[in-house]
């Protein structure tokens, strides 16, 4: 069931309320609106729908609409349907914290799937906080964070970020380092780790250029340039990207442009998936990097069976699917299962039940709510192929514990979170103290 506006449902009227006073008719219609609000469980839906970052969301927005669709016909949860309350926070982030109020305060919804870039998950903390609800965040980020209200189904730096750096340095022998980023927090705080990290593994500083261009941005000849010069001083170079939203489709044209090809410098990006380059023509891109925890290309009869019901429910054969859509199908079965857990959509008692919970991701193994709220999950690195599709070129053993904080980091080091036994989110392992101290 969706829902953008509310309506309420016209009642039959008895000869006896024809005659009643206008007042009376205005508190018997007035009675309805708790009634209704009773009949549904609602779920937000916080995703950008216009805006730099719709080319992005608005395929996350569509997913959560197919997965409570697909629940509301296995009977709903708790003898109740779903209803989807979607809003539209046009990639601004003051909104989103407007959105968020708007979703838990007057819709009243259950929980809410919703964020993509850290700042409007920055934005809408205070808010979750405040009124106590509960957000999936599906999309990978800088860490640094472990939130009671907030669980993190995307990666975090050790789940993406580090194991592609190290396929570089060991599989294409790479020495030199372009960190090129959108300028917001996420792109600055995961370069600052990456940074730390190739420092420690011997990098030279002056191997490590770093590079930020705003939200939206459209002209990248010079900044390719710049990277194509940097690049051609006879040591293996990479691009470690971390550009997001449609500045992305002008940035691999621009590649194209100017013929810097994979087997020259490769890039690696940590925010373009299927979605990203279903807008572009991939050939001049084939042989460059992404790093995920899913890609559509991976063989298992799960992620088969998901992406035909994807399609159906598109009415589109050539929708693609991608990472941060696994990760709310991942988070959706986890909510529904502790809230059948409990027996109750109250958010202390669902925020309690959460860690330990498990459900299977589409790649072909389980993944875990740990203490933290962050979850487990296979890292894979893929090659664009010319369909626009990846081929996985690199997998990790088994299924990566998500850490909340960063090893590389000196302030970082030594925490941990656990909402679980220790009720915090920023446990000092050494001082044994809540709050990092």
């Amino acid at each position: 069931m969706f829902n953008s506006t509310l309506a309420v449902a016209e009642r039959p009227l008895s000869r006896r309320w024809l005659l009643t006073a206008a007042t009376g008719l205005a508190l018997g219609l007035a009675a309805a609106f708790p009634a209704k609000a009773q009949d549904t469980i609602k779920v937000g839906i916080l995703h950008s729908l216009s805006g730099t970052m719709a080319i992005s969301e608005t395929t996350l927005k569509d997913v959560m609409l197919m997965l409570i669709e697909e629940q509301n016909k296995k009977g709903g949860l708790l003898g109740k349907k779903l209803e989807a309350v979607v809003v539209d926070p046009a990639s601004n982030w003051p909104l989103f914290a407007e959105k968020a109020r708007e979703l838990i305060s007057k819709d009243k919804v259950a929980a809410v799937f919703g964020c993509w870039t850290s700042v409007s998950r920055k934005s809408v903390l205070p808010v979750f906080k405040e009124l106590n609800s509960i957000l999936f965040y599906p999309v990978q980020y800088e860490g640094e964070e472990s939130e009671k209200n907030v669980f993190y189904t995307g990666a975090a730096p050790n789940q993406q970020a580090i194991p592609a750096v190290d396929y570089l340095m060991k599989e294409e022998k790479v020495v030199r380092w372009v960190l090129e980023g959108t300028d917001y927090v996420y792109p600055r705080t995961t370069n600052k780790i990456l940074e730390a990290y190739l420092k420690a593994k011997g990098v030279k500083p002056e191997d490590i250029s770093i590079n930020y261009t705003p939200f939206g941005h459209a002209d990248w000849q010079t900044r390719v340039a710049a990277i194509k010069k940097f690049g051609s001083e006879g040591k293996k170079t990479a691009v470690v990207s971390t550009i997001n939203g449609d500045a992305n489709v002008p940035f691999y044209k621009e590649l194209g442009n100017q013929g810097l090809k994979a087997k020259d410098i490769p890039v690696v990006a940590f925010s373009v998936g299927e979605e990203e380059l279903a807008g572009i023509d991939t050939k001049p891109l084939v042989g460059h990097l992404a790093a995920w925890n899913y890609f559509q290309s991976i063989d298992t009869p799960i992620n088969k069976a998901f992406i035909a019901k994807w399609q159906a429910f598109t009415k589109n054969p050539k929708r693609v699917t991608n990472d941060p859509m696994e990760a709310h199908v991942i988070g959706f079965a986890m909510w529904v299962k502790a809230v059948e857990a409990v027996k109750t959509t109250d958010a202390t008692k669902v925020i309690d039940a959460l860690p330990g919970i498990t459900a299977p991701n589409l790649t072909g193994g389980t993944s875990t709510m740990l203490p933290n709220h962050h979850i487990t999950k296979p890292v894979f690195i893929g090659e664009v192929r010319a369909d626009g599709q990846f081929d996985v070129v690199w997998k990790s053993p088994g299924l990566v514990p998500g850490d909340a904080w960063s090893k590389e980091l000196p302030g970082s080091k030594d925490l941990i979170g656990d909402w679980k036994t220790l009720k915090c989110g920023n446990y000092n392992t050494v001082t044994k103290k809540c709050g990092g101290a």
